[in-house]
């Protein structure tokens, strides 16, 4: 029997949207494993559907941990523009309504000071995305 992650993994690369938007969602918990933060930022970028980009967003943010956001950071500076329209609907999905998801813009301040140019870059991004002024 596979475990959650394998399951999620095997999901990952599935030819049905709808199976890729739940392994988006169930990887959103393993965001800290490296086995997961690959095929998430491929469905962040996921070319053939954008609910699952949408949807992949939405369920990072809510997770919220700086490992999350860099994530969606990442996939950002790699979006093209129609892609990145849905990377910040997702991420303002998660953030809206009384359970929004304040942990968003403090990951994204601690990511401003990341290593990677491109995370830095990103997490600018979605700072704005938040409302907030600095990163």
């Amino acid at each position: 029997m596979l475990s959650g992650l394998e399951a999620a993994l095997a999901e990952a690369s599935s030819p049905s949207w709808t199976r890729r938007v739940r392994a988006g969602r169930d990887l959103a918990a393993f965001a800290d494993l490296p086995e997961a933060a690959g095929a998430l930022v491929g469905l962040l970028l996921d070319a053939e559907d954008t609910a699952v980009t949408r949807k992949t967003a939405e369920a990072l943010a809510r997770i919220g941990t700086v490992a999350a956001v860099r994530l969606i950071a990442l996939a950002v500076v790699e979006a093209d523009d129609n892609q990145a329209d849905w990377l910040q609907t997702g991420v303002q999905d998660a953030l809206v309504g009384p359970d929004g998801v304040p942990d968003v813009a403090a990951a994204c301040r601690n990511l401003a000071q990341d290593q990677e140019e491109a995370i830095r870059r990103g997490a600018a991004k979605i700072s704005a995305w938040t409302g907030e002024t600095r990163c």
